[in-house]
């Protein structure tokens, strides 16, 4: 799993062959820090987080309280563009300064809790992060981007821990940016299984993949899911030709139109909101 991550680009999730002609990232997602994660994505323009950033904050603010829970949360850049007076752009420049090179993990770590800690804003909502990515979670947990972590694999079938048993019911509202790819219904169920609260779900996924499945688990739930597939949002350039000839392919088949999305170079991806029937 993968907060920001070029839709999650690492194995251990999902079904592997829907994503096979996509681009893997795997060595970016799991390092003390995120500054090799903004480099190696910075000449690919991925910004599906920016992209997420005014729905997610919509989302939150009409959640029924409790906490927000970022799957595939990484480096909590979703946290960031939440609850912090911020930008993707700001995070692409702090994170590629040379000037930053020199630093350790640790170093660096101070100055981003202060940074964080000096953009807060005052409406900041609850954020616990689910990730594989354990070096991840405890940079956004030290910085102060996430207020718990849960290094936790749900695909592999096995149940949500105690302690994320116990999380889930304070959850309010679940975000999504990268993972559509590889998560399956298997990890919404297992989490909405422990809900102790009215939720909400917000998901920006590829248009290569169907969130069918996943929209009918939540309606097992009581959740009802809408989208419009007209509006879509871009997540980043592909790295080759082949990656583009396995997106515009995907789509296609999908019965969709690349046509001046993938077919003119990017990922994109649609919002699925989803929300309790009564509200």
């Amino acid at each position: 799993m993968n907060e920001s991550g070029a839709e999650s680009d690492r194995a251990g999730t999902g079904d592997r062959s829907a994503t096979a002609g996509k681009a893997r990232f795997e060595d970016i997602y799991d390092q003390p820090d995120p500054r090799a994660y903004f480099r190696r994505l910075a000449p690919l323009e991925y910004e599906i987080p920016q992209q997420a950033q005014a729905a997610f904050r919509r989302a939150a603010a009409a959640r029924d309280g409790g906490a927000v829970l970022d799957l595939c949360c990484s480096y909590g850049i979703n946290a960031a563009l939440l609850n912090h007076e911020v930008t993707l752009a700001e995070l692409y420049a702090r994170y590629t300064d040379p000037a930053v090179d020199g630093l350790t993990a640790a170093e660096l770590a101070v100055r981003d809790k202060e940074f964080y800690a000096s953009r807060r804003r005052a409406d900041a909502a609850p954020v616990i992060g689910l990730d594989v990515a354990g070096n991840a979670l405890r940079y956004a947990r030290e910085v102060g981007l996430l207020d718990d972590a849960f290094a936790e694999n749900l695909e592999e079938g096995a149940p949500p821990s105690p302690r994320l048993r116990a999380a889930m019911a304070d959850v309010g509202l679940i975000t999504l940016t990268g993972g559509g790819s590889y998560l399956t219904r298997r990890t919404f169920a297992a989490l909405l299984e422990w809900a102790g609260r009215p939720l909400r779900v917000s998901a920006f996924v590829l248009r290569t993949v169907s969130y069918g499945p996943v929209a009918e688990c939540l309606a097992g739930y009581g959740l009802r899911t809408v989208a419009d597939p007209s509006r879509t949002y871009p997540q980043r350039l592909f790295t080759d030709a082949r990656e583009q000839r396995y997106a515009v392919e995907a789509v296609r088949a999908r019965g969709e139109d690349p046509t001046g999305r993938e077919s003119a170079g990017r990922f994109h991806t649609v919002l699925y909101e989803s929300a309790p029937e009564r509200l």
